[in-house]
């Protein structure tokens, strides 16, 4: 029998802060991008808006920059191994993100079948950002449906992992889901509650939600 694994990246694989962070952090831009989470709170800008501010920032952007702010960030413990053990079962793995591209895809080297973020121009941007391409919370339920199609999958083949509101409508969506280090949102409709640094623990006991 399939299954589909789906990963939120920011305070889930990630723990304790965002992509956006601590890409700020290696660039002294912290207190410009302290000012758009305030504003995106308020519900001044939303996804697309802040990603079009996160370009305009970020203008001078490296690739080398980028992957040693991944490098650098505190990440889950056992997520290449929990990646293995998902694709010796012929099951599938995604990480559905709508953090940068140019950061999740990174991801990709530890195992992940799929890696889906909101697209950014190459690195330094000197092309146009498509606010089309920045996901928001509810295409994480079509990007869902696209690989359970893809997979021939039902959703009770599905389960996925989070940690915040938005991945709030995902969790309606589907019957199998994990709060991993989650705020009192997504606890109160996730089927499971994880606390901890360990991505085997959390998936050890999502393996529990489904017969073996």
């Amino acid at each position: 029998m399939g299954h589909l694994h789906i990963f939120d990246m920011d305070g889930t694989l990630l723990t304790g802060t965002t992509a956006n962070l601590e890409i700020a952090r290696h660039l002294g831009t912290r207190t410009e991008l302290h000012d758009l989470e305030t504003r995106f709170a308020a519900g001044e800008l939303d996804t697309r808006a802040f990603s079009t501010e996160i370009h305009r920032l970020w203008r001078d952007l490296t690739p080398a920059v980028v992957t040693t702010a991944y490098t650098a960030a505190t990440w889950l413990t056992g997520i290449a191994d929990v990646c293995a053990d998902i694709r010796a079962r012929g099951e599938h793995s995604a990480v559905i993100t709508m953090s940068p591209d140019f950061f999740a895809r990174h991801l990709l080297d530890l195992g992940f079948d799929d890696v889906i973020a909101s697209r950014f121009p190459p690195m330094p941007f000197t092309g146009a950002l498509d606010p089309t391409g920045i996901l928001t919370p509810a295409d994480k339920i079509r990007i869902t449906e696209e690989l359970r199609a893809r997979h021939r999958l039902t959703p009770d083949e599905c389960t996925a992992y989070g940690d915040s509101i938005s991945d709030a409508p995902l969790f309606r969506h589907l019957t199998n889901t994990v709060a991993v280090n989650a705020d009192h949102y997504l606890t109160a409709i996730a089927a499971l509650d994880y606390r901890g640094t360990d991505l085997t623990e959390a998936y050890t006991l999502a393996r529990t939600l489904r017969p073996a």
